[in-house]
């Protein structure tokens, strides 16, 4: 295991800091609340914890929209919090991520303030400006992801300019010189810093056709999905510059010991590959969401794994995610006992997993009433069930008022099952959802044929998936049913014993069935 690299070894934690936990009693999460929670992390045993946005932000996209790239907003603490956090997570062997904004800031970033000015402006360039069509429309049918066109109308210079997201994040020129300079900047000042290293968010977006070309019509949108769908973003995102960019990311983090760099990118398979760069000049990690996206039944899964590793460039090491703050949460999507197994498949899947903050105790998406949304998401696109906030609720630590989260009311709601699914409830009890991941990590990091050793499936159908993992002369087998039914194992791994079972109330005796929502961690030698 010592060839292989802490980020290819160990497990990635998300946290949203707004949600996470509150040291100041404002009713948000901040820095120094996930400094008072450090212990927890070192106790479950996650490698790295990856923090999304506590940059300086007008908070219109709670941080996505970014003011200031080299500062913390107050909200959250400060620069010297962030230090202290950065200090007190290495000495606990914990790696920090932050996340890395560059399609667009805010509109109230000075560069765009100045930006805004006059056509004539020095900074004019650095963002997307057009004065569109003859007839007075916008340069072409780009819509926003949230809705609408992507492009805003400016009264006092009379042009358009570009926003892939909402009004107030206007997007980037990437292809102005001063703006790559200074954006890779950005990445240094971190690095210098102490930072382990960057999720890059909305990477896929940041160029743009240079023809501005009009996206083309998709056959299969139907009302019943968000309009951004409606057209294939053939022309607006995962256009070819991103690549050469990509290897510049790679060489500025390769300047410094042991960084990675993660990828947010909603892509297929045969185009997310492609951001592993040519000659080790690309991503360390390109997210891997296909199991979000995946039908929970074994063959679609199976296929999934098969059409990946397949995929993979020589060397690239995998990853895989099953939440994240702006998808349902993972009990909510499976359902509480399938849950235990998606576990299970996560953390002994080949390559990097990355676990979203309150997945290990089984939280699930909360009902927020129309009076409590936050999320922009909800209001520009109602109806669709699109708003992010039912899986953004804060971490439920005990059965005390506001979850131990905060003294004071939370900025959204808490579930309503929070005084039994917590960590401390669910810390003392031996069959808890959160003793089975800490046993599960436990497991993963102590076995080389689970943190590091090769992928084989053995068996599959349309209730059970079966796979080995192996390193040396060390295998272990995982068997997984997807059904609520009992399903006999195959002859060739009945009579393994088991390590570990989701329903931690076996081990040692081979096991012959799989009993309704079980999933078992065999002992192949």
């Amino acid at each position: 295991m010592s060839s292989f690299l802490w980020w290819q070894r160990g497990i990635v934690y998300q946290i949203y800091p707004r949600s996470f936990m509150d040291s100041n009693g404002d009713g948000t999460g901040d820095l120094v609340g996930i400094l008072s929670r450090l212990n927890y992390l070192e106790w479950l045993g996650v490698e790295a914890i990856w923090i999304s946005p506590i940059f300086p932000s007008p908070m219109a996209d709670f941080g996505y929209d970014v003011s200031d790239y080299t500062d913390v907003h107050p909200l959250f603490g400060t620069r010297d919090d962030l230090d202290r956090l950065v200090e007190a997570a290495h000495a606990r062997n914990i790696r920090v991520l932050l996340d890395y904004v560059p399609n667009h800031t805010s509109d109230q970033h000075p560069w765009f303030v100045e930006s805004r000015r006059s056509r004539a402006d020095p900074r004019r360039d650095w963002y997307l400006w057009h004065a569109g069509r003859e007839n007075g429309s916008p340069p072409n049918n780009w819509l926003s992801v949230f809705g609408g066109s992507a492009w805003e109308w400016d009264a006092p210079t009379r042009e358009f300019y570009y926003h892939a997201y909402l009004k107030e994040q206007p997007d980037l020129n990437w292809r102005n010189p001063e703006v790559r300079a200074a954006m890779l900047d950005v990445l240094r000042f971190w690095f210098e810093r102490g930072i382990d290293g960057f999720r890059i968010d909305a990477l896929r977006q940041v160029f743009k056709d240079v023809e501005l070309r009009d996206n083309l019509p998709n056959p299969g949108w139907t009302p019943s999905q968000p309009p951004y769908e409606s057209l294939l973003p053939v022309h607006s995102t995962d256009q070819p510059e991103l690549l050469e960019l990509v290897a510049e990311f790679r060489d500025l983090a390769d300047a410094y010991p042991e960084r990675v760099l993660i990828g947010e990118l909603w892509l297929p398979i045969e185009r997310l590959v492609a951001y592993y760069g040519v000659g080790g000049r690309g991503l360390h990690l390109p997210f891997n969401f296909h199991l979000i996206l995946s039908a929970w039944n074994p063959r679609e899964i199976a296929a999934l794994i098969h059409t990946y590793e397949a995929a993979l460039p020589a060397g690239a090491w995998p990853n895989w995610v099953l939440g994240n703050h702006d998808r349902q949460r993972v009990a909510s999507r499976v359902g509480a006992p399938q849950a235990r197994v998606a576990a299970m498949l996560l953390l002994t899947l080949r390559g990097t997993p990355t676990l979203y903050q309150g997945d290990e105790i089984g939280m699930q998406d909360v009902p927020i009433p129309p009076e409590a949304v936050q999320d922009p998401v909800e209001w520009r696109l109602p109806g669709l069930g699109r708003g992010r906030d039912p899986e953004r609720t804060p971490m439920q630590w005990d059965d005390s008022p506001n979850a131990g989260f905060s003294q004071v009311r939370p900025w959204l709601p808490l579930a309503a099952d929070y005084q039994s699914v917590n960590v401390a409830a669910q810390k003392s009890d031996t069959r808890s959802m959160l003793s089975l991941y800490r046993r599960l990590i436990e497991l993963r990091r102590a076995s080389p044929a689970l943190s590091v050793g090769s992928y084989h499936q053995l068996y599959v159908d349309d209730t059970t998936l079966v796979f080995e993992r192996d390193a040396g002369d060390q295998r272990r087998v995982v068997a997984l049913n997807l059904s609520a039914d009992e399903r006999a194992l195959p002859d060739a791994v009945g009579s393994l014993p088991v390590i570990l079972s989701t329903h931690l109330d076996r081990a040692a005796e081979p096991a012959t069935v799989l009993r309704p929502h079980e999933g078992v961690l065999l002992d192949s030698r």
